[in-house]
């Protein structure tokens, strides 16, 4: 066999890939084991998403290839809830592309513009395909830090001017996977002169834009004045709709980097499921009546899970979106090590903030995906061990 690429070889080891083969042991020890680190809420999506699809595969048309336009209307009604959303009017065949979910269209995206030598700014900590889609082109990543003091925003002034030169991309996120972060219209705003002074793409992933609490409304880095000329926004059904497995979404934004995509995307699938499509027809129908509903079931969780785990001893900050908490290690042991003796000893599973980047060290994510009460015994647990 030939050895493996050197891009290969080089990325870092997922924090905690033997979780699985440890839960499945304590489970069958019979311990009961309260899973809070991916980010894969325990809901159904809207009965009309369900409905959508179990009539979309009794048709024909819709076991054919999709090809990159895919389903019209669904691109049409994308166009729509971005209008009723955030007030911007996308061009639906020229401005979107549905993606077999973000994270494949997250990773292509640095194929268009990043060669050997080039650098792409990223979060960290951050979601590991800005890492990875940069790094297996050979480029630079460029690892930017998010401190809580900053309130975990981005500050594009601590990249060195030695990477900014080299630098084609800028990643961000908000609301923010895992510190729950949120932008500001304004900091939105800077971030588009900056990337236009720089000749940078802004990449927006706004996966978490209708999960958020006490009134907030995230906005979209595409109402910045300017924004359309050098910016993409992903979006997501997974976590508003309770469709993580479905695996769809789509991208928006400047035009010729959607075109640029879809033309990369031809040589690696050929779209996303017809009834899937027609299923994300039904769900963004659904989103002015099912989605208040699931704030208010979000957030009852966070609440009841910010007040356990303080009470546990931590020093948790209040998130107005996502459905994480960023919680310091009292300890001080590095993440993996710490979550993985609260999982053997107490049948909690908790996210190791390495497994987000080397500046999530310190720090773990609880995701808020079971029912407030599992989320209580799940700090009374925790607490018990330290």
């Amino acid at each position: 066999m030939p050895k493996f690429s050197r891009q290969f070889s080089s990325l870092p080891p997922y924090a905690l890939a033997d979780v699985p083969k440890i839960k499945a042991e304590l489970i069958g020890q019979g311990v009961d084991v309260i899973d809070l680190g991916a980010g894969d809420a325990d809901q159904m999506p809207p009965p009309q998403t369900i409905a959508a699809i179990q009539q979309a595969v009794t048709e024909e048309r819709m076991s054919r290839y999709p090809f990159q336009r895919g389903l019209p209307e669904f691109r049409v009604k994308i166009a729509e809830w971005m209008k009723r959303r955030f007030g911007i009017e996308p061009d639906p065949f020229e401005e979107v592309l549905p993606l077999i979910g973000t994270k494949e269209g997250i990773a292509h995206l640095p194929l268009l513009y990043v060669d050997p030598g080039d650098a792409a700014i990223i979060p960290d900590p951050g979601y590991y395909p800005y890492f990875g889609g940069t790094h297996m082109l050979g480029a630079d990543v460029v690892q930017v830090p998010l401190r809580r003091e900053k309130s975990y925003l981005l500050d594009w002034n601590e990249v060195p001017k030695s990477k900014l030169k080299k630098a084609k991309l800028l990643y961000l996120n908000y609301p923010n996977n895992p510190t729950g972060g949120v932008a500001t219209d304004e900091y939105y705003q800077e971030a588009i002169e900056f990337c236009r002074q720089h000749d940078l793409l802004l990449i927006n992933d706004n996966a978490y834009s209708e999960i958020a609490f006490d009134g907030y409304r995230p906005p979209s880095v595409l109402q910045g004045e300017g924004a359309r000329d050098v910016a993409v926004e992903y979006h997501s059904l997974s976590k508003t709709f309770n469709m993580t497995g479905w695996r769809i979404g789509w991208v928006v934004g400047q035009k010729e980097a959607v075109q640029a995509l879809t033309k990369v995307k031809v040589y690696y699938d050929t779209g996303v499921f017809l009834a899937c499509q027609a299923a994300g027809v039904a769900s963004l129908e659904a989103w002015a009546e099912f989605v208040p509903k699931q704030i208010a079931i979000f957030q009852e969780r966070r609440d009841a899970a910010v007040e356990a785990f303080r009470e546990a001893g931590f020093d948790v900050d209040v998130p107005k979106a996502t459905l994480y908490l960023w919680i310091p290690i009292p300890s001080g042991e590095p993440s993996v090590d710490f979550a993985r003796r609260i999982l053997l000893e107490s049948g909690v599973v908790l996210f190791p903030g390495t497994g987000m980047g080397k500046g999530g060290e310190g720090f773990i994510r609880v995701a808020l995906t079971v029912p407030a009460e599992r989320l209580r015994e799940a700090a009374r647990r925790v607490a018990e061990v330290l």
